[in-house]
């Protein structure tokens, strides 16, 4: 397979599971009740306490994919010289 088009499929998986998710709703039990009083007063805790938790999420991945690239720039083969002999096998 082509490497556009697995470039091309990663990136289309990935956007999809960036739009198709569901709202973080784990919270122990007191930040629940502060962010339920809160909202229902009218205050935006909730906002800020649901993007914090995107952030803190998105670390862990962030790190994974900056060790992923620096390994595979590392590690690709570059050059490669393959030695393929033009003479016809005989297998019998």
């Amino acid at each position: 397979m082509k490497a556009w088009l697995k470039i091309t499929i990663t990136l289309g998986i990935l956007c999809l599971v960036m739009i198709a998710f569901e709202p973080v709703q784990a919270q122990c039990s007191q930040c629940a009740a502060q962010v339920a009083t809160n909202s229902k007063n009218g205050g935006n805790a909730a906002n800020g306490l649901n993007k914090g938790i995107y952030l803190l999420l998105a670390a862990p991945y962030l790190a994974v994919g900056f060790v992923g690239f620096i390994w595979y720039k590392k590690f690709r083969r570059k050059n490669v010289n393959l030695d393929i002999q033009n003479d016809k096998l005989h297998l019998n």
